[in-house]
């Protein structure tokens, strides 16, 4: 008998196996299972503390050396499941971790209904989750920057036509068009065109941004939450990160939100040079300086900030030269910052070279 020892293996046979479970259910079955699911990806989301479900009277099941499924009836009176209770913040277990402990008791349930079931509505969550809550996206192509593994860099050709677009969403761009016809409408500016969303793209590969940093710190939390509903899906289902929409969604979108992630912490490097540059001019910054530079974090996946100091609190006239010299204090301790992976720390090392080079000269 064949085995898989390949780890990838067993989480796509897992996968295989609950999809073609799920599909061999009546379709009335399918759409009461959708909609159990619908209900409790919507109570994790709005941070309720408990919610009751529903399980069918019958569902069918793959038999051991039988051929063909089987429908099941479930045990009178088990039809209706509590999931968590209003003591449950108490102890520190939120409703997304109560559903799973749920789900993994009733999957040990000796009665096989029960059993199934709980596989199915496990199933179904995890599947709602990635299919119907998450926006398509479009089908991007990244490429990875030197010596770093997760590709950020889009490949491709911006492409009007495919890009997800409401009709607030449009705006006007120059070029060859008919007389009398006015402007071209397309949906998204070529730098936007390219990634996955578009409509949480705030900076060309440039660094200028498209709107106000208010606009991009949300688009940041937007694309933050995305990847947090994909880790949610996953928990609750380990197995659908076997499922090709899911590895669609994944890659897409992590290009883009470290892509975007550092584009901001960038912009908001020069903003500190220009707020330390103005200061300085205007004679304020003599008592002392200190520096909160952020930078991306592509492994947890946030804003972080890097503070120092360049000049001690007191009666200090500041010089630029101070600044130099912090700044290459701290670059050698990013050099050896073993909490960092190679990504996050060369992203880290080139924001402080930007206020190096601001100050040298």
């Amino acid at each position: 008998m064949a085995t898989l020892s390949n780890p990838a293996d067993h989480i796509s046979a897992e996968f295989v196996r609950h999809r073609e479970l799920f599909e061999a259910q009546p379709t009335l079955n399918q759409r009461f299972f959708e909609q159990q699911a619908k209900l409790i990806a919507d109570a994790i989301s709005r941070n309720r503390t408990s919610i009751s479900v529903q399980l069918p009277d019958r569902v069918t099941l793959f038999v051991r050396n039988v051929q063909t499924p089987i429908e099941v009836s479930l045990p009178s009176g088990q039809r209706d499941v509590k999931i968590g209770n209003a003591l449950s913040v108490f102890g520190k277990r939120d409703l997304l971790h109560e559903m799973i402990h749920k789900m993994a008791e009733m999957e040990h349930n000796p009665d096989a209904a029960i059993s199934g079931c709980g596989g199915l509505i496990r199933y179904a969550t995890a599947t709602h989750l990635v299919h119907h809550v998450l926006p398509a996206g479009k089908v991007v192509e990244y490429v990875p920057l030197p010596d770093e593994a997760i590709p950020t860099i889009p490949a491709t050709d911006a492409n009007p036509e495919s890009a997800i677009t409401q009709a607030s969403d449009a705006i006007a761009e120059e070029g060859d068009k008919p007389t009398n016809r006015g402007e071209l409408q397309t949906p998204f500016v070529p730098a936007q065109r390219v990634f996955f969303l578009p409509q949480w793209v705030a900076f060309e590969p440039s660094g200028r941004i498209l709107g106000t940093v208010g606009e991009a710190d949300a688009n940041l939390r937007s694309m933050q939450n995305y990847v947090a509903i994909l880790h949610r899906a996953s928990s609750i289902a380990p197995y659908i990160v076997a499922d090709e929409e899911y590895q669609r969604k994944r890659y897409g979108i992590l290009g883009q939100l470290i892509n975007q992630g550092r584009a901001l912490a960038t912009y908001r490097t020069n903003e500190i040079i220009e707020a330390v540059k103005q200061r300085a001019t205007a004679g304020t910054l003599n008592r002392g300086l200190s520096l909160s530079m952020p930078y991306f974090d592509d492994q947890s996946l946030e804003l972080r900030n890097r503070n120092f100091e360049v000049i001690p609190a007191g009666r200090i006239q500041f010089v630029p030269a101070f600044v130099v010299r912090a700044v290459r204090e701290e670059l050698a301790k990013a050099e050896q910052d073993t909490r960092l992976n190679k990504s996050t720390r060369s992203h880290l090392i080139l924001n402080l070279l930007l206020i190096h080079d601001a100050f040298l000269r």
